[in-house]
């Protein structure tokens, strides 16, 4: 990262100063600099600030697609103003100095802080492997693995193994997996993800130390409730358009039934129309002007509005008269960067920030 911008490491007396109100409070020029900086963004100039050690410690902690996320976002780094620094700096201690009475190591506090940054579901299975002592699996090695890689290593297995593995990995990667298979081979995975509901222990135990020989990490021995509509869904919404209209098309002639269910529990870009007002304004903050005006030149007129209310007069302004002078734009463009507010939604959706409601069900949240 050489062409970053290396910035002060945040001194270790920078907590107790912090008990200080005084030092936290922001300057209007900090509110703003704060208002126009994504989260990606914070992170960044946040993990700039700290020691290569220090830094480590957190990556070692993230997804491995935050991680690769996170480290493009750094390695892009220019710079960032001191009004920047400052602000980003203060809204960290802020958020450190809530927690100071709760007492860092209490259990409590520990279980909160997971299930606030990675849901419920993910914070449980994460709380359950730390209380058990069970570190990775075997199958996490898969996680941090080029897409192309993990298709090579699966692709002569058989298509249980793939089935299993493709329910195991986030919806994301897995999209990108089965994106490398034949057109025929990605209908048979997906039908068989839609009506898989359950690995039994020794089945999955067995499936880790295969992975495990390869790559090494400690192998879990719990079963796992994985597959499903659900999980078929979600790795359908993660696919470019043009692939995942094949495949709904292909599922929809074998099994008109289980292609209904997958498609009344996907999210596509116009169910945002159904999103509360709140969750809408979550979701602007991070997500880029210029993808946000392309995804937007293929919306109609009631999700564009939406979106429009949800925004200072201003902004709202200036976005309608970047559509109106925009010029003819690919269909495959605007695709992508629907894809791209839709991931931003689902990430948020996971760590609770906002809530998104499903295309098939007007009253029910994912």
């Amino acid at each position: 990262m050489s062409d970053t911008q290396t910035l002060p490491a945040v001194p270790s007396s920078a907590i107790a100063t912090a008990s200080n109100n005084a030092v936290l409070e922001f300057t209007e020029d900090e509110k703003a600099a704060l208002e126009n900086m994504s989260g990606m963004d914070k992170a960044a100039l946040l993990m700039l600030s700290l020691s290569e050690e220090d830094a480590a410690q957190i990556f070692k902690n993230l997804e491995p697609k935050q991680v690769q996320k996170l480290g493009v976002r750094m390695s892009e780094t220019v710079s960032f103003d001191q009004d920047q620094v400052n602000a980003v700096h203060k809204a960290f201690l802020k958020d450190v100095t809530k927690h100071s009475n709760l007492g860092l190591g209490n259990s409590d506090f520990v279980r909160h802080a997971l299930v606030s940054a990675l849901g419920a579901e993910k914070a449980n299975n994460l709380i359950e492997q730390i209380s058990l002592g069970t570190g990775s699996r075997g199958l996490d090695s898969l996680k941090w693995m080029d897409a192309r890689q993990v298709a090579t290593i699966i692709q002569h297995e058989h298509p249980q193994i793939q089935t299993i593995v493709l329910s195991y990995l986030e919806p994301e990667q897995s999209a990108e997996i089965l994106s490398q298979f034949p057109e025929p081979v990605r209908l048979d995975l997906i039908m068989r993800i839609a009506t898989l509901e359950e690995v039994q222990p020794a089945a999955l135990q067995e499936l880790n130390e295969i992975m495990e020989k390869q790559f090494a990490g400690a192998a879990g021995s719990q079963s796992a409730k994985i597959g499903g509509l659900k999980s078929a869904a979600d790795i359908m919404n993660y696919l470019d358009s043009s692939t995942e209209t094949q495949l709904m098309n292909a599922i929809q002639s074998q099994d008109q039934e289980i292609g209904g269910q997958i498609q009344d529990l996907m999210f596509v870009f116009e169910n945002l129309g159904a999103v509360d007002d709140r969750s809408i304004q979550t979701l602007l903050r991070d997500v880029p002007a210029d993808v946000l005006q392309k995804a937007l030149k293929g919306a109609d007129d009631t999700l564009k509005e939406k979106f429009f209310k949800n925004m200072s007069s201003r902004a709202s302004a200036s976005l309608k008269e970047d559509l109106a002078a925009m010029g003819p734009t690919k269909i495959s463009d605007v695709e992508a960067a629907q894809k791209e507010i839709l991931t931003i939604a689902r990430k948020l959706s996971d760590s609770g920030d906002i809530m998104l409601s499903r295309g098939g069900g007007g009253g029910d949240f994912v």
